[in-house]
């Protein structure tokens, strides 16, 4: 006797039964189907509007929220989109038509702060500021420090294993996540890690759930580590003549040894979005900060290697003055998005090649007449090419889309990767099978398989 497969419910009666058991096995908070509410959580900062609209959304308050909708949802076959804050740049978070929205932003508790082990441990919806602000108190911080810190969630940094300022020398998201609680399609719950540094016993699932941008489990919780509060900082701004000049002199202080905490590049045609003031000082910013007890000495040393590339150099020990050489970095982004919507890339390339990349962005750009404003963590070979287009258009122009192609394929020429920290989403999904290949590609694919069998996850996300 042989048993054929259970074919999926039709869609409406699979959408109807859904919201039924919904509405009878959570709390009657957790639920809705506004229509406001499901416009305002079927998208991200990426600006990507998908087709149609979501089934309804359910605002998770505790893993038991989680675990009664993935069950569900499972037995069902709909696809269920984990959202945290919504400020993804790559689609991740976006919601397709008929699909439910798990939205976590509400499991926000910081569930304990250990000043003796330097950890946390906390909910996925904790806004990554408030838990660098929480673990100040006790001489400790969150390394991690992406551009959306006082938005973002943890749990959609560890989605897209964010990267941030600071990553230079502290390492990204993953880096700093020592183990998770996370709820797999059917609703069953695992805990991966530990609360240890180290730790090597079995494969690491914790690793390989950081970065998987929710199309493996859902993150109910993470441990987290925290490192002590550095006991001085010292601050540069380097105003040069030409990107390159910039680009160049950062590799100069990799080469030389520095491991600044972080060293920030801004190209002339952000400067002047940000204040024309900025951009007439030079055609590209780099801020360097050091930090640690040799910060004076690591901040002198690298003013003396940027001295014979820069037209200026400005340098601060006072935490008052660093943040307003920093600022022009900080505010970057917005002054763009005052100027039109931005697709926001971030490729990343072998430090040694930055410059490089950098002279061959410029040419691209050109080539298709598109502008492009550029963004680098520089200490790390990170860049983020921002084309700007009009915010009126209900999708990208072709020119937009070729350049960003020739982009990506620069990345891959360089040894690089098409994502540093935003995560695959939705936007640069057809490019993934060129960086990681055939083999490694069909491989990704049976790890997803055999953590989703029924593809209900984020579908449609970073694979």
């Amino acid at each position: 006797m042989t048993t054929e497969p259970v074919a999926a419910a039709p869609e409406t009666t699979a959408s109807a039964r859904l919201l039924g058991l919904l509405a009878r096995d959570l709390p009657p908070d957790r639920l809705t189907t506004d229509p406001a509410v499901l416009t305002a959580h079927a998208t991200d900062r990426s600006g990507t509007r998908p087709a149609g609209e979501p089934l309804a959304v359910v605002h998770a308050r505790r893993t038991e929220d989680v675990t009664v909708t993935l069950r569900h949802a499972n037995a069902l076959y709909v696809p269920v989109v984990p959202r945290g804050a919504g400020t993804g740049l790559s689609g991740g978070a976006t919601a397709q038509e008929g699909s439910l929205i798990l939205d976590l932003s509400g499991m926000n508790r910081v569930v304990e702060l250990s000043a003796d082990d330097q950890l946390a441990v906390v909910e996925p919806g904790v806004i990554t500021a408030e838990l660098d602000r929480a673990a100040g108190a006790y001489g400790l911080r969150y390394a991690p420090d992406p551009a959306s810190a006082a938005l973002s969630t943890i749990g959609g940094n560890i989605a897209t294993n964010a990267g941030g300022l600071r990553c230079a020398k502290y390492g990204v998201t993953r880096d700093s996540v020592l183990g998770l609680e996370a709820v797999l399609a059917d609703g069953t719950v695992v805990r991966t890690g530990r609360r240890t540094v180290k730790g090597v016993t079995g494969y690491d699932l914790t690793a390989l759930l950081t970065g998987s941008e929710g199309t493996l489990a859902v993150i109910t919780s993470a441990t987290l580590r925290l490192r002590p509060v550095p006991v001085a900082t010292a601050t540069l701004a380097a105003y040069f003549p030409t990107f390159e000049a910039a680009a160049e002199g950062a590799y100069a202080i990799t080469r030389a040894g520095v491991e600044p905490a972080l060293a920030e590049l801004v190209d002339g045609p952000v400067l002047h979005a940000i204040d024309p003031a900025l951009r007439e000082r030079g055609a590209a910013l780099l801020v360097v900060q050091c930090d640690g007890a040799g910060a004076a000495a690591e901040a002198a040393a690298v003013a003396r290697l940027l001295a014979p590339l820069a037209t200026t150099v400005e340098t601060t020990e006072e935490p008052a003055e660093a943040e307003a050489l920093l600022a022009a970095r900080r505010l970057a982004l917005p002054a763009l998005e005052r100027l039109g919507r931005p697709l926001i890339e971030d490729i990343a390339v072998p430090r040694s090649r930055l410059a490089e990349a950098v002279r061959e962005i410029r040419a691209i750009s050109a080539r298709h007449n598109v502008p492009v404003f550029t963004l680098a963590h520089a200490a790390d070979g990170n860049l983020h090419p921002i084309i700007v287009v009009d915010p009126s258009l209900d999708r990208l122009p072709e020119t937009a889309w070729e350049a960003a192609g020739e982009i990506f394929a620069l990345a891959l020429r360089l040894g690089g990767t098409l994502t540093g920290e935003h995560g695959v989403g939705v936007l640069k999904r057809q490019w993934v099978a060129e960086e990681l290949g055939s083999a490694a590609h069909g491989l990704q694919r049976r790890i997803k398989q055999a953590f989703d069998p029924r593809g209900i996850l984020n579908p449609g996300k970073a694979l």
